[in-house]
């Protein structure tokens, strides 16, 4: 017999890979696998043993067979990442631990041992989003967390609201009081926090001339600031919007991502010279 194609090891091998390919024993020998089927596909190479309590499908996803090895959840700006969130950097792994647990802590990553906020399910290997941007917010500076928490309540995982019912600290209330729920991007989201000390108006997503407007300062600068998908079409769009803008009298000023987020003194002085210039002003 081809133990590769047994049905029952298949459904075993399915069930472990609708867990993201990393799985605990006892959670598979509920869902009613048994445990010498358990140890025929470790025998045959189907399964491999992370640790005790843990297996993996050959190749899993090497993020998530450490966090089982080590006993932690990927937490903060790695688990940021891997839920598509706006992350600026990430130095190393973190990861989150039981502050109660005992042996040694993991080497070579950065581990929170703060209390969730909410009840991480033992099958977990990955931190909910609530605990991910509360690690954030204490971890990372202040527009870095913004960038993940506007990103975070921009695509739905999670709302104002119920980030104001948890029991964040000082550093989680102020992130959760710069949240803007309809900036459309981690850069728009930078862009805003970096010119806060402006002493002029700013509006932000505004609608001019029929198309959204990322930033309106004072009556007559406006501001674009492109993410990774302003090409092709998009740019094309984003030109002619600016050349209407042009004709009916404002002053359009497009920066790129290398810009805002890697060379923000240029980005700044020219909007301070365009200040200077009055172009702001009708």
């Amino acid at each position: 017999m081809d133990v590769a194609t047994h049905p029952r090891l298949r459904a075993l091998t399915e069930a472990v890979r609708a867990r993201q390919g990393v799985a605990r024993t006892v959670t598979l020998i509920r869902a009613g696998h048994s445990r010498s089927r358990i140890a025929g596909a470790l025998d045959a190479g189907m399964l491999v043993r992370v640790r005790r309590g843990w297996v993996a499908l050959p190749g899993a996803d090497p993020e998530l067979v450490a966090a089982a090895r080590d006993a932690v959840v990927l937490t903060c700006v790695t688990a940021a990442r891997r839920l598509g969130l706006w992350v600026l950097a990430e130095d190393r792994c973190h990861v989150a631990a039981d502050p109660h647990r005992g042996g040694p802590a993991p080497e070579a990553v950065t581990v929170h041992w703060a209390r969730p906020v909410v009840p991480r399910h033992t099958d977990a290997l990955v931190d909910p989003v609530e605990n991910v941007l509360v690690a954030v917010a204490s971890c990372q500076p202040h527009e870095a967390a913004l960038t993940v928490w506007d990103s975070a309540v921009r695509r739905g995982l999670v709302t104002k609201a119920e980030l104001a019912r948890l029991p964040l600290g000082p550093a989680g209330r102020a992130v959760l009081a710069a949240v803007e729920e309809f900036t459309d991007s981690g850069i728009e989201t930078l862009f805003r926090v970096r010119l806060r000390w402006l002493r002029v108006r700013i509006l932000h997503q505004i609608w001019l001339a029929g198309h959204r407007a990322d930033f309106l300062i004072g009556e007559r600068l406006v501001v674009q600031a492109d993410g990774g998908h302003h090409v092709g079409a998009q740019r094309a769009e984003d030109l002619a919007h600016d050349a209407e803008l042009m004709l009916r009298g404002y002053h359009v000023l497009r920066f790129t991502y290398a810009q805002i987020v890697g060379d923000w003194p240029a980005v700044q002085s020219a909007i301070m010279r365009a200040l200077a210039q009055r172009l702001h002003l009708a």
